[in-house]
């Protein structure tokens, strides 16, 4: 089955850097479009990022634009999530998945920024 397994969150101050890493397997991950969801605390999940499957379409969430960007390597079956200039909004738990909804998604990882 389908399984995404994410890592690379952690605790930063605000204008810190994190980049985080899914990976994903028992699916031709070079097939699919992935995409970057997360959970603040007392909110609903909402969408981050997504990436083309061949890494050439990128889209993003307004308030992101600029300090995030998405990649992926289908080499590795990893789609990234390189975050800068971090703010306290941007704490919450991140998930990737295969669909906008988050119907499948993995553990998520937390991102918490400290002001």
């Amino acid at each position: 089955q389908v399984q995404l397994v994410e890592s690379g969150g952690g605790l930063v101050q605000s204008g810190g850097s994190l980049k985080l890493s899914c990976v994903a397997s028992g699916l031709t991950f070079s097939d699919v479009w992935m995409y970057w969801l997360r959970q603040a605390p007392g909110k609903g999940l909402e969408w981050v990022s997504d990436i083309g499957n061949r890494g050439i379409s990128t889209q993003y969430k307004d308030s992101v634009k600029g300090r995030f960007t998405i990649s992926r390597d289908n080499a590795k079956n990893t789609v990234y999530l390189q975050m800068s200039n971090l703010k306290p909004e941007d704490t919450a738990v991140y998930y990737c998945s295969t669909t906008i909804t988050g119907a499948l998604r993995g553990q998520g990882t937390q991102v918490t920024v400290s002001s």
